[in-house]
């Protein structure tokens, strides 16, 4: 029963903490004429409510694309149409066909505030209350301890909150793991019909579930089990699409709009290969659009597939979690069109490893919060950044002790170890390095914070700040790049997103008035998009 009691307590703590944040500033508050993320999700209530679902996606008179065009798969239209049916009964003007756009007022803001705060509550909290009941090996006070510290992880609370997708896909990861595999696979569904970036996660499924499907057997409960599967894809993503199925072009056009691939390799602010290498290489100049398309696919196809291969012949819950950490972050680095928000769904399965590795964990989701520091001033969040930030690092060192795991064992580097010292018998400092640079690391991005709100760069140096940052965050590369936890290779994509930098290596090619996009791109407001 005490179990319980301070579960409880863990859930309305984290309840507390966002409904706080919540009253702070919002994604383009008072910013017109494109305003933010905030009139997106408003405008997309406005269009599914006063209009037919054929023209969703359309571009209209009454459905300006240009102007937040919807472009998420169906399910998130719907959730946004259920929001409108409570807003038009609330108040009709909030969702009135183009008289609305741009409204702002505190009722309102109350209303969009509660409609994330609600969506949590039903679908991400549960899951990871249950997510943290169902760990193995660990006592009762870890769980409750690794769920505040999920609850608590700020990227999610300051940035993405709310949203059904992440919700959704614990449920997959929780149904998968605990054999509940029709479930499991359900859930996942849903959450890609919900946000396509969920196509991160989507590989690590498929191998998990295929491998059930081999050790089963394929000529007798292997075989009964994938054609279940099967037969719930298929009926999931019918019933998500079947309004869009009536005829031929309204399918395409919201797979255009899903898939917009006439934007460009990336867009600013995005921690990932491509952006990072174009500060020196113009790849879009040297490279034809398609060709573009087709490097970005096999060098990401590259980078996942040694942990899949892995994942499908041993499957194993925990091997599942490690494969999802490395093929969201192989997708985050490589792939074409990557937003800078995508970190979060690396995160994600990082909290899920949270118990199993909490030193290295706890300290990619500091330097994943920290990387979206542009965001978070241009939203006017420092203050709510710097608070839960504290509060979820204190939280995962006081649960955890992460300062007293640090052994080659407890970081997963004694196989490493072993190797090199084969060659160099004195080799058995690793966790003492490990630790100075994860304090040089948190100390670095302390100051890097303070100058970057305080301080103007030099004229001559307009990117000086934001080179430090991604400097940084090369600091954590070492520890990173040996982990092998899990399935192979693991460490690879987070080595390459720490030398990447962060988000900000793009903005400081902006300010350096470096060319980092196609000329046809502009992210403020998206309002420069091309669209069909």
């Amino acid at each position: 029963m005490e179990k319980w009691y301070l579960m409880t307590a863990v859930v309305l703590l984290g309840l507390t903490v966002r409904w706080t944040v919540s009253l702070n500033s919002y994604s383009g508050a008072g910013k017109p004429p494109m305003f933010g993320d905030y009139e997106a999700q408003r405008h997309w209530q406005e269009i599914t409510f006063n209009l037919p679902i054929k023209q969703w996606y359309f571009n209209s008179s009454d459905n300006n694309l240009q102007y937040w065009g919807l472009d998420y798969p169906p399910l998130t239209a719907y959730h946004s149409l259920l929001c409108a049916y409570v807003a038009q009964f609330i108040n009709p003007d909030w969702i009135a066909l183009h008289s609305s756009r741009g409204y702002e007022s505190q009722a309102h803001k109350l209303f969009m505030r509660a409609t994330v705060l609600i969506a949590d509550l039903l679908i991400y909290i549960p899951a990871v209350v249950l997510h943290c009941c169902c760990l193995k090996e660990i006592s009762t006070k870890k769980k409750i301890a690794n769920a505040l510290c999920i609850l608590l992880y700020p990227g999610l609370i300051l940035i993405d909150y709310g949203h059904f997708h992440l919700g959704l896909a614990l449920w997959g990861v929780l149904g998968v793991s605990c054999d509940w595999d029709l479930l499991g696979s359900l859930a996942f569904c849903l959450a890609v019909n919900y946000k396509q970036m969920e196509l991160y996660h989507s590989l690590p499924f498929f191998c998990f579930l295929l491998g059930k499907c081999f050790k089963k057997g394929l000529k007798g409960k292997g075989f009964v089990l994938f054609v279940k599967l099967a037969g719930t894809v298929v009926a999931s993503f019918t019933l998500c699409w079947l309004p869009f199925f009536t005829e031929r072009a309204q399918a395409l056009q919201v797979l255009r709009r899903l898939f917009p691939v006439d934007r460009g390799l990336f867009e600013d602010k995005v921690a990932n290969i491509w952006c990072s290498v174009s500060v020196f290489l113009k790849i879009k100049d040297i490279l034809p659009h398609h060709v573009q398309i087709i490097v970005s696919f096999c060098l990401t196809l590259l980078s996942l597939l040694p942990a899949c291969v892995k994942l499908t012949l041993q499957p194993s819950p925990k091997g599942f979690r490690f494969t999802l950490v490395s093929c969201a972050l192989s997708f985050f680095l490589f792939s074409f069109q990557v937003h800078e928000k995508s970190i979060l769904l690396v995160s994600l399965p990082v909290c899920l490893v949270l118990s199993e590795i909490p030193f290295m964990s706890t300290w990619f989701l500091l330097v994943s919060t920290f990387s979206m520091l542009p965001l978070l001033l241009k939203d006017d969040l420092l203050m709510p950044s710097v608070v839960t930030t504290m509060a979820f690092f204190i939280a995962c060192a006081t649960s955890f002790s992460i300062f007293e795991k640090t052994s080659e064992e407890e970081l997963r580097l004694k196989s490493f170890s072993v190797s090199v010292r084969k060659h160099l018998p004195r080799f058995t400092f690793l966790p003492r390095i490990i630790q100075h640079l994860f304090i040089i690391s948190v100390i670095t991005m302390v100051l890097l914070t303070l100058m970057t709100v305080t301080l103007d760069p030099p004229q001559k140096l307009p990117d000086l700040f934001s080179v430090l940052i991604s400097t940084e965050l090369t600091s954590a590369n070492p520890p990173l790049l040996l982990r092998k936890t899990g399935p192979e290779l693991t460490s690879v994509p987070i080595f390459l997103y720490f030398i990447c930098g962060t988000p900000t290596t793009a903005w400081c090619a902006k300010r350096c008035h470096v060319r980092t996009q196609d000329s046809n791109w502009q992210t403020p407001g998206r309002q420069s998009r091309t669209y069909t």
